[in-house]
């Protein structure tokens, strides 16, 4: 019986160590055309997906190359531990071995997360129940849970991994966490400010250093989410002072030798404060512009503020909303002198279409009628949209005291097949007027 073998195993490898690719034929196998494909070794993976893998196909010419090729590409697939390939007359045998599924994940000693965001956080990078294991991944989900922690301030934390082997060619995981104590906030200092003091700026923050109420608001635990929403709050008390170039150079996170204490160093530039040289409207004011203007509490000769500036846009946006123009836009274009420091403002607006209410939906009223809910409606169907009359609809229902929390939405209608809106589309056309649909969603 003329039989030869093309095998490719790991080089000293364990079951659950990394793969490194030794593959040498024991001697060359004379070129055939491949009469039948076998495969043994296979226990979760279907003969399809290997198949699909495998570069070897009945009916054409089997080479050591092919070979070499074959065994390659199922070991990038990182199902197996161990490929092998041999002949028997025109017949190709392909003897796997498959790498174990992960069966479970579990953790030990976490107090501080919620077990079921680590889980999703892990499968993130890659490591899930069912999954092919693999210690590169393992390892990778071990630095992740530190990089959790860390974001957290447990900087001492310390994360081992323990793999067992268990039923059907399966592996289960346990991650044990010694959390240790989080690095408390001992100081946080800014360097560049002259115009406020570090104390004004520190009331800004969250993060805090340990007080009497630290207990019950963990605000001196350090947390990097928590540290970007501070250094936004520094940001915007300089902006809406007028202080356009501040800017936020670095930011020093220093630990103590024994990770218990934690030391914030802030270098800041904030500049100098600009000034509104002029405001004005501008863009399709619907022949308003007088009662437009009256909503910008912004004169010139003030403190530039962010602050105002973003109130007096909302408030255009709301007062065109009450004359129908659901999708209105107003975009502040500022025009800047460095020079003398001033701020040339121009409001660009933009009021979009008048939007038509076609229909008012109402959702999640699980146990009161529709009914009940349209009687404290102010916005009426077959109206058009005004947007103060929605936020007013809104404030009876939830004063009824039948629903926990209401939600108004609003989108522009169109035609759908199939849905019962196609002449609705072809009324707008005709009209020249939006459509919306208008939702209340109670809870």
């Amino acid at each position: 019986m003329n039989f030869q073998a093309l095998t490719s195993r790991l080089a000293g490898a364990l079951s659950f160590a990394g793969i490194t690719l030794a593959s040498s034929p024991a001697h060359s196998a004379e070129p055939f055309v491949v009469q039948d494909i076998r495969i043994e070794g296979l226990q979760r993976i279907e003969v399809g997906t290997l198949f699909a893998y495998l570069p070897i196909k009945q009916g054409e010419p089997f080479t050591d190359d092919k070979a070499s090729e074959s065994i390659r590409a199922l070991y990038a697939t990182g199902f197996f531990n161990d490929v092998r390939i041999s002949t028997e007359g025109n017949v190709v045998t392909v003897h796997v071995q498959e790498r174990p599924a992960v069966g479970t994940i579990d953790f030990a000693g976490i107090h501080e997360f919620d077990k079921e965001n680590l889980t999703k956080a892990l499968r993130a990078v890659g490591l899930s129940q069912g999954r092919s294991y693999d210690k590169a991944l393992v390892d990778k989900a071990e630095q992740e849970l530190k990089r959790q922690y860390l974001t957290r301030g447990y900087y001492a934390a310390e994360v081992t991994t323990t793999i067992t082997p268990i039923d059907r060619n399966r592996v289960a995981i346990l991650f044990s966490v010694a959390e240790g104590p989080s690095a408390k906030i001992r100081q946080i200092n800014f360097i560049g400010n002259s115009v406020f003091s570090t104390d004004t700026l520190r009331d800004e923050m969250q993060l805090s250093t340990p007080n009497w109420f630290s207990w019950y608001t963990k605000n001196d635990l350090y947390a990097k989410d928590k540290l970007t929403g501070d250094l936004e709050h520094v940001r915007s008390y300089y902006l809406n002072r007028g202080y356009l170039e501040f800017n936020i150079e670095s930011t020093q996170v220093s630990l103590s030798p024994d990770k218990k204490d934690m030391y914030l160093t802030v270098t800041l530039h904030e500049g100098e404060p600009y000034t509104i040289s002029s405001i004005k409207l501008a863009g399709n004011l619907l022949d308003r512009e007088s009662e437009l203007t009256k909503l910008v509490n912004i004169k010139a000769g003030e403190r530039f503020s962010a602050e105002k500036l973003q109130a007096a846009t909302k408030a255009v946006v709301d007062k065109l909303g009450e004359y129908g123009y659901a999708f209105a836009t107003v975009n502040a274009l500022p025009k800047i002198d460095q020079q003398h420091r001033t701020v040339d403002l121009t409001l660009q607006v933009d009021p979009s279409r008048r939007v038509y209410v076609r229909h008012i939906n109402v959702t999640g009223n699980t146990r009161t009628r529709d009914e009940v809910v349209r009687r404290e409606m102010r916005q009426l169907e077959s109206s058009w949209f005004d947007s103060n009359r929605l936020m007013l609809s809104k404030g009876p229902s939830e004063s009824s005291r039948l629903f926990h929390r209401c939600r108004r939405d609003h989108r522009a209608g169109g035609g759908i097949a199939g849905s019962g809106r196609r002449g609705c589309q072809s009324q707008r056309e005709a009209d020249r007027r939006d459509h919306a649909g208008c939702g209340l969603f109670v809870h």
